[in-house]
């Protein structure tokens, strides 16, 4: 579909098409019970729908064709049982985000590229109503006293709606949508997103049991990478998750998966990230997976890398590998204050071992930009050495983002670490250098 804007029906059509829509579903509300609609399935509320739009084209002469009417039928199911207007492209597989800047204006993210649609709701309390029915259906709450909630849809996909007074264009969302089919290694190959020798490589550390952190912005495929190490996980261990948003999506039996829970009405009740991790610990698990570190939780997490629980990883927002390293320094004098700095970093650099850095392009393709390994403290400053990196060298008549995947030439100095686990790295890896061609 490319980036191209698609224009927005005539104010005045769609007005009308608002109008007919919210006269039948009336008329089809008024007809049946609350008992009716809740014992009622989709298959048997369309003959009911369709029955109703006939008896309303009769009595008021309204011109519909065929299609119209099955548009109709398929519009008013989706405002009884689902989202409204955002059910077409929550059934759109090639969409991964959806972004609702008020009722009249939404955008999609499709194949990494910002496209505005043609969908629209019929006014700011058509989308709250949707916003609300959200909400209710996993038991949470959307008010003037809280106008911010995330949640998650029954499909995975996580969602935050903001509404007046904090929003001030109206009520506003954005979903955030997750493939149901998880990509294998060879299609991120084949999008670019690292090169064989990279994967060989973060297969001997996840194998060695070496602590990984993925770096990144939003959007940038560091869970999809989270996602990718994880296969490499052997079936024998015990894995425990947690997120505040479970999106993870492991492929081995023994995992454990915890979410975090908000407040609830009453002020109280809520369970961190923190508590999970300290609860953890209680688990016996052979690897800690934290969906995200932004909070006090990096200290337990640097704890778990520190005392026995190798293998874990983790995720974390910074524009490049070594920043993740003053994120998470921040987040662990959260916890304590009271840690002198160089302790602190004496600490991080003795948990974690492989710092990998994604991105998204301005193509909008998701590469894995650096994999670092820590070495130790070089004074007050923690020691990194690249072994791949992406080198930008510019942007095709096309708009896409020309350079090449180039192995540093450095010998890893975990690679006696990963031998030790049974696991032969070809030294030809690291001397490798991939094109990415326009």
């Amino acid at each position: 579909m490319g980036s191209r804007t698609i224009p927005r029906p005539a104010s005045g059509g769609a007005d009308r098409w608002f109008g007919i829509k919210t006269k039948i579903h009336g008329k089809l509300l008024n007809s049946l019970t609350p008992d009716q609609l809740r014992s009622m399935n989709k298959e048997g509320i369309r003959d009911q729908i369709a029955g109703t739009i006939e008896r309303l084209v009769r009595e008021e002469h309204i011109p519909m064709t065929l299609a119209e009417r099955e548009k109709l039928i398929d519009e008013i199911i989706d405002e009884i049982f689902g989202l409204g207007p955002l059910e077409a492209l929550l059934k759109d597989p090639t969409i991964s985000d959806i972004l609702v800047n008020g009722y009249d204006s939404v955008y999609v993210e499709r194949l990494g590229k910002l496209v505005e649609t043609n969908i629209r709701f019929k006014d700011a309390t058509h989308l709250r109503l949707i916003i609300d029915r959200i909400v209710s259906n996993i038991g949470r709450r959307i008010d003037d006293s809280s106008p911010i909630v995330d949640a998650r849809l029954p499909d995975g996909s996580r969602i935050c709606a903001v509404i007046p007074p904090i929003s001030l264009i109206g009520p506003v969302m954005s979903v955030r949508r997750f493939g149901k089919k998880l990509m294998t290694v060879d299609e991120l190959m084949r999008l670019e997103t690292f090169t064989p020798g990279m994967v060989q490589f973060l297969e001997g550390a996840c194998k060695a049991r070496l602590n990984i952190v993925i770096s990144g912005g939003s959007g940038s495929g560091k869970t999809t990478a989270l996602n990718t190490l994880s296969r490499f996980i052997p079936e024998s261990e015990r894995v425990v998750t947690i997120e505040d948003t479970a999106e993870l999506q492991l492929v081995q039996e023994h995992v454990v998966r915890l979410e975090t829970r908000p407040i609830n009405i009453e002020g109280a009740g809520a369970i961190t990230q923190r508590d999970l991790v300290i609860n953890a610990l209680r688990m016996r698990p052979d690897r800690i997976i934290i969906g995200e570190c932004r909070g006090a939780e990096a200290m337990d997490m640097m704890q778990a890398m520190n005392t026995g629980h190798d293998g874990s990883m983790t995720t974390t927002h910074a524009n490049t590998g070594r920043d993740a390293f003053t994120r998470l320094e921040t987040m662990v004098m959260m916890a304590s204050q009271n840690i002198p700095d160089r302790v602190i970093r004496q600490m991080l650099a003795s948990a974690i071992n492989i710092v990998i850095h994604c991105a998204r392009l301005n193509d909008g393709t998701r590469k894995i930009l650096s994999i670092s390994e820590v070495m130790g403290l070089d004074g007050d400053q923690v020691d990194m050495q690249d072994l791949f990196v992406f080198d930008r060298e510019g942007i095709a008549a096309d708009g896409r983002v020309l350079g090449r995947f180039r192995a540093t030439g450095n010998r890893p100095f975990y690679a006696d670490r990963i031998r030790t686990y049974g696991y032969k790295l070809d030294d030809a890896i690291f001397n490798e250098m991939v094109e990415v061609k326009a």
